[in-house]
């Protein structure tokens, strides 16, 4: 089986390429610099390019049975308040892009990574952590990730919205947690190569068809 691979070369992206080539899938990763790929694979093929560029996509979608999906909103820095790379409507445009291309017969299932504290979540995150959400550029991607969300709702693909807690890339990689309406109480972190290993092991899982799972460590 295919898997299409977007935001592969981010801290989190790499991590779900090399899991998924380890799974054994055939890889299709669209980037939008192909040197800071740094993994050679004969499974895996390199589309490079922009995300919205509709002729590109659909070539990356083609025969995928699986897309994975760990895009977010850049900034120039950490720093919460730092200027934006992308526009800040680019994920969400990148979904339509992919709904109105992909064939629902044969894209199969779509992970979607947001974050914890999108939509009803805002609730359950700690106080500092929603007053960053609300105050500074951070929260220009939790609102692209709402619409992202919702996009996914209303189209009908199966889909797993994953909501990560804070990312880190800590040794310890521990076990994942999966919280639905804030119970079991998500922990604050996860291991970013955790949750890549958890995205890839629930690829074609239909116990997690249509769900918004926020995943922490256990």
């Amino acid at each position: 089986m295919k898997v299409l691979i977007l935001g592969a070369t981010g801290r989190t992206g790499k991590h779900l390429l090399a899991n998924a080539l380890k799974a054994g899938y055939q890889v299709n990763v669209l980037v939008r610099d192909k040197n800071k790929v740094k993994i050679n694979h004969p499974q895996l093929t390199i589309f490079e390019g922009n995300t919205l560029d509709k002729e590109l996509l659909a070539k990356a979608l083609q025969e995928c049975t699986y897309l994975i999906s760990a895009l977010n909103i850049s900034r120039t820095s950490d720093f919460p308040w730092a200027k934006l790379r992308t526009p800040v409507n680019f994920l969400s445009n990148t979904l339509k892009c992919i709904l109105e291309l992909a064939d629902e017969k044969v894209l199969k299932h779509l992970v979607i990574i947001t974050a914890w504290g999108v939509h009803e979540t805002l609730n359950d995150i700690p106080f500092w952590f929603k007053w960053m959400i609300q105050k500074s550029n951070i929260g220009i991607a939790y609102k692209d990730h709402e619409i992202q969300e919702d996009l996914l709702k209303k189209s009908g693909f199966n889909f797993t919205v994953v909501r990560p807690v804070v990312l880190t890339n800590a040794k310890s990689i521990g076990n994942v947690k999966v919280s639905y309406n804030n119970q079991p109480k998500p922990s604050l972190t996860i291991n970013r190569k955790r949750l890549a290993q958890f995205i890839i092991s629930i690829l074609g899982n239909k116990e997690y068809f249509k769900q918004l799972p926020t995943l922490s460590q256990a």
